[in-house]
């Protein structure tokens, strides 16, 4: 069976707070992987898992509860289940059938009735047949038969999931054009130099140009000339201090913010080399980072540094973004045009690493020697055996290791390091995830 390469087609669980969105996740991919607790709000982030159903591989991304009235924390998670719904390619909404529907659950079914993608409802915890009289009610939000589940028993599950599967389109939506110019996201905090970057590649006053924060809001695309290539440049409006408090058009700026980097292929982060590295500029390498595209780090106003500003930069660089060290780094002036002519060399150089793949007997050559060497260590007095490795997927490489027990975090970083050592991937976020299969050796993947 050949390995898929590409983004897989994406399902969006959504729902309120404790209406067991994480748990009925946990009955998709067979393992406790997903926080459960009897606590509304426990899932704050967007967290997405690979499933497999029936041969086919899929993204599985839970929600924080959705809530459209919800301040503070609660409005983050709100705009992490909405962006969600913007970019699945199924959604499936879970009611609590032994509540029945809340106000909150009608507003929800309201904006996905408008929805241009299917939508699954799930009546969850129908333990038993008594239960099933409240899902019938929920025929009434008006997205069609309410799928009758128990996520905490798997009653019902794996009908469920053949439903999803049938929703499923031949390609997934967030599929990346083939061919055309590169996509690229220009992201940074407000009112480091985005807009006059932009510009000084468009070479006319493309993006409105303003010292004050915040100027731009609407992203606009260019086609830009550079390298003797054309790329298609995104400019974004700036990430704010805290998006839960943004209101207006800075809460959509930010939202379209996020859009730009998921339709991207590769983002330039703009940071400004006469600043502080702060945390705002942390937050939009997080999001870049989170999201699974190449990354190119760009300090604008190089030229304005005098020699004890470099110096503490240096110092900087070293302590902020030890994380990503990986990141190709430019300096570049947008006003003068200094080192600007450069970006496209490391915009190549990050996609190629991005969409590079390893040939599986090379990489498990490599992996045997180093494990040989370095031997994962033993948890309660027995030590896992590394049997397989594969490349599953690129852009970004994606590498799954299968091994007779549980990998240590700081083993998993060992090896994430020894990946880079040898094959570079400079440039691109890279993912290393384990399969047990325990006291299976010969359990490996064919192909």
């Amino acid at each position: 069976m050949s390995e898929p390469s590409g983004p897989l087609p994406v399902v969006a669980i959504v729902g309120r707070p404790n209406v067991g969105k994480s748990t009925l996740v946990n009955r998709f991919l067979g393992r406790r992987a997903a926080v459960v607790q009897d606590i509304p709000g426990v899932t704050r982030d967007r967290i997405s898992y690979d499933a497999l159903w029936n041969g086919k591989r899929f993204t599985v991304v839970d929600t924080g509860g959705w809530d459209p009235k919800a301040t503070g924390m609660g409005a983050s998670i709100t705009r992490q289940a909405k962006y969600a719904m913007d970019t699945a390619d199924v959604i499936v909404l879970v009611v609590d059938s032994s509540v029945g529907a809340t106000d909150t659950d009608l507003a929800a079914a309201r904006i996905l009735r408008r929805s241009d993608r299917p939508v699954i409802l799930v009546a969850n915890k129908v333990d038993d047949e008594r239960s099933e009289a409240g899902a019938a009610e929920l025929w009434s939000l008006g997205l069609g038969e309410p799928q009758a589940v128990s996520a905490l028993h798997g009653r019902s599950s794996g009908d469920l999931l053949d439903l999803i599967l049938d929703a499923m389109p031949d390609a997934p939506r967030e599929q990346l054009e083939e061919g055309g110019p590169r996509r690229v996201a220009l992201v940074g905090r407000p009112n480091v130099g985005k807009s006059s970057l932009l510009n000084r590649l468009a070479e006319d006053e493309r993006s409105v140009v303003d010292s004050v924060a915040g100027t731009t809001v609407d992203p606009v695309d260019s086609i830009v000339t550079l390298g003797g290539e054309e790329w298609r440049f995104v400019d974004t409006a700036g990430l704010r201090r805290k998006v839960n408090t943004a209101s207006g058009t800075e809460y959509y700026a930010s939202l379209r913010t996020e859009a730009a980097i998921q339709a991207a292929e590769v983002a330039v982060v703009l940071l400004a080399a006469d600043e502080v590295i702060s945390e705002q500029d942390q937050r939009v390498i997080t999001q870049v980072v989170e999201s699974g595209r190449a990354l190119v780090i760009a300090f604008n106003k190089w030229d304005t540094l005098d020699e004890d500003r470099h110096f503490q930069l240096e110092k900087e660089i070293e302590r902020e973004l030890a994380r990503v060290k990986w990141a190709t780094r430019v300096n570049i002036s947008a006003v003068t045009g200094r080192g600007v002519n450069k970006l496209a060399d490391h915009l190549r150089a990050a996609l190629a690493s991005w969409e590079s793949r390893v040939p599986t007997s090379e990489l498990n050559t490599y992996v045997r020697a180093l494990v040989q060497e370095t031997p994962p260590p033993a948890r309660g007095g027995r030590a896992p055996k590394i049997k397989y490795v594969t490349q599953a997927d690129i852009r970004p490489p994606r590498f799954v290791v299968f091994s007779t027990g549980f990998l240590e975090a700081g083993y998993r970083r060992f090896l994430e390091r020894k990946l880079r050592e040898k094959w570079g991937f400079e440039g691109t976020p890279i993912e290393v995830s384990i399969k047990v299969r325990e006291g299976r050796g010969n359990d490996k993947p064919k192909g």
